[in-house]
């Protein structure tokens, strides 16, 4: 599978909580942070859930 990168561009402050933990869930923590990840079925849905405060690329 090709791989990703995801970095959170927008904070989870006033989100729901549902979005809070998707974002944590993808190994976000920090604003600016990012992470490479397997671009999986799992991943790219999580992805799509909070597209609104986080960037893609593909790598």
């Amino acid at each position: 599978m090709a791989k990703i990168k995801i970095t959170q561009v927008k904070s989870v402050i006033d989100r729901s909580e549902r979005q809070k933990r998707t974002v944590q869930a993808l190994g976000l923590s920090k604003l600016n942070q990012s992470v490479e990840v397997e671009a999986t079925p799992q991943i790219i849905g999580m992805v799509r859930k909070v597209n609104h405060l986080v960037a893609i690329e593909a790598i």
